[in-house]
């Protein structure tokens, strides 16, 4: 690159070893590393407005939603699994224009990890990015388990090891091409998800008002039984509600390689309410106006023989045989699409944390297509290697640990980009700078920052509850040890990460605002690289017009 093009960026002045631990520091606030590829990294800008806004749309939409939805009824009953999701439906909307704020001003490769080290504090960062990896690469065994749960639908002749192994070959192909390739990968798997789910509202609507070989149900469930074991089956509907939105925040990872973050990342936060309504709220509507919360074929439901999604029993009880066919196969290709998606997502984590100098300075490196080899092949090993504790019994015991983790990880993450966003804020504010100023503005500022924080605040006090008197279970002083690592031990390790870190880095709890340079790691727009060029007098005069209304 030459000059300034659609962006320019200011370098940063960190070079060189840390000689104490105060300049430790002092040296980390806005630490960002400059590459031939632009401000922040080695990574290729080759994604378009397109891409990202396809990724968004169709990210989070994994075993969550078509799987743990059937669990949830089954623990909560309709109008708890509905509520859950309207509630998490509203953090995640106020965390994506968190998100979309920072990552137009500051679109870097872990996003959200570097903002947590630039306006809070390193060891925030720290415990952050590390503990997201883990999510990630659990996340990455969770969708290879799911994928084994819907092929047992079709058979279970060919071994769980067979099926782990051929799932995780796709998703380490997927990532191995160029980005490019990834986003176009991605954008037919977003597309697929889209089309169905509005085959799921049609096909699940007719069916519930008694078409097929079902009798009309409309909402007799919410009449009999609405709230399932009452307001504690409704805080247990929480942490799948949080897990099935989990990945909503990966639109903020993928703004380090488009081309205009200004033009893209907005868009992928406009499109949130979409995916809102339809996948989550409708969604999950159409699962509670179908299946009977008592029926011992919902998936961890406890009975004698269970089925992977809720949507399958519907379709097959109706007689729609052919629709549970090919619902079974979106599911599939939904939960590779997510377990490919938090490949992307880990590699660049690691990536942003080495950048930092929290992690091995390789993993900064890619090749000249902007493959990080270094950072994906521990992604790869180790969510590979998590997934075959499913082989044994044993291991999957301590798989249903690992499970567990990923919505308190994801509580914290969305948290502490929400605390990013407000002192980024006081931090712009403070030297001198206005809102107007902002490549692009959230409209639901300072409120939404605010409610978003308080919320994640409140639902890991929520997990605390859940984890030392769990479901099902006689209360007690301390409920079992089993329950509360199996439920909570996520904090325990975003804990220990934090005070590791703070042990480290020293000095003060929190980065002085006054101190931050702003510009370090900021992109500047000027032209948009994905416009077409300007040709003829028509071109002129749509240019001029473009001046004036915009």
């Amino acid at each position: 690159m030459s000059g300034r093009d659609e962006f320019t960026s200011t370098p940063s002045p960190v070079e060189g070893p840390y000689t104490n631990s105060s300049e430790k520091r002092d040296n980390f606030v806005g630490q960002v590393v400059v590459g031939d590829h632009g401000s922040d990294s080695e990574l290729r800008r080759m994604l378009s407005t397109r891409h990202v806004t396809m990724i968004a749309l169709g990210s989070s939409i994994g075993m969550g939603l078509w799987i743990g939805s059937g669990s949830s009824l089954a623990k909560a009953g309709p109008a708890s699994l509905f509520l859950g999701y309207v509630l998490a439906g509203t953090m995640i909307w106020c965390v994506a224009h968190s998100i979309g704020e920072m990552a137009v001003m500051y679109p870097l490769p872990s996003a959200f990890v570097q903002w947590s080290g630039k306006f809070v504090d390193p060891a925030a960062s720290f415990a952050l990015g590390w503990s997201y990896w883990f999510s990630f690469v659990i996340t990455i065994a969770n969708e290879l388990q799911a994928a084994n749960s819907l092929i047992s639908w079709w058979t279970d002749v060919v071994p769980i090891a067979a099926w782990i192994t051929i799932w995780w070959a796709v998703i380490v192909l997927v990532n191995v091409g160029a980005v490019k390739i990834f986003g176009e990968i991605e954008v037919i798997c977003s597309s697929i998800k889209f089309g169905w789910i509005f085959v799921i509202i049609i096909s699940m609507s007719v069916i519930s008002a008694g078409h097929g070989n079902k009798e009309a149900v409309g909402f007799k469930y919410w009449n009999e039984i609405p709230f399932k074991n009452g307001f504690k089956g409704f805080l247990n509907v929480m942490p799948t509600t949080i897990f099935a939105m989990s990945g909503s925040e990966n639109c903020g990872l993928v703004a380090a390689e488009t081309k205009n973050p200004k033009k893209s990342v907005p868009r992928a936060v406009g499109s949130i309410w979409l995916r809102l309504s339809l996948f989550y709220l409708l969604g999950s509507l159409m699962v509670t106006i179908n299946l009977d919360p008592n029926d011992d074929r919902l998936f961890a439901s406890g009975g004698p023989k269970t089925v992977a999604s809720p949507y399958v029993i519907a379709f097959s009880d109706a007689g729609a045989t052919p629709l549970a066919h090919m619902h079974n196969a979106v599911v599939l290709l939904s939960v590779i699409s997510t377990g490919t998606i938090s490949a992307y997502a880990g590699a660049r984590t690691t990536m942003g944390l080495a950048q930092l100098g929290m992690a091995p300075r390789i993993l900064t490196r890619a090749d000249k297509t902007g493959r990080p080899w270094f950072a994906l092949l521990p992604t790869f090993i180790v969510g590979g290697a998590l997934a075959y504790l499913n082989v044994s019994k044993s291991g999957a015991e301590v798989f249903g640990w690992f499970s567990n983790l990923t919505s308190l990880f994801t509580l914290f993450g969305w948290g502490m980009i929400c605390l990013s966003h407000i002192r980024f804020r006081k931090a712009w504010a403070l030297q001198g700078h206005t809102a107007a100023e902002l490549p692009w503005k959230s409209w639901i500022y300072p409120y939404g920052a605010w409610y978003g924080l308080t919320l994640c605040i409140l639902l890991i006090i929520v997990q605390f509850y859940l984890a030392v008197w769990p479901l099902d279970s006689d209360p007690s002083p301390t409920g079992t040890v089993e329950d509360f690592f199996a439920n909570y031990v996520s904090v325990v390790i975003c804990i220990v990460l934090w005070l590791g870190a703070r042990a480290y880095y020293r000095g003060a709890w929190w980065v002085k605002l006054d101190t931050i340079n702003l510009d370090d790691g900021r992109r500047f727009y000027e032209e948009d690289p994905e416009k077409a060029p300007v040709k003829g007098a028509w071109g002129h005069t749509k240019k001029a017009m473009g001046y004036v209304f915009n």
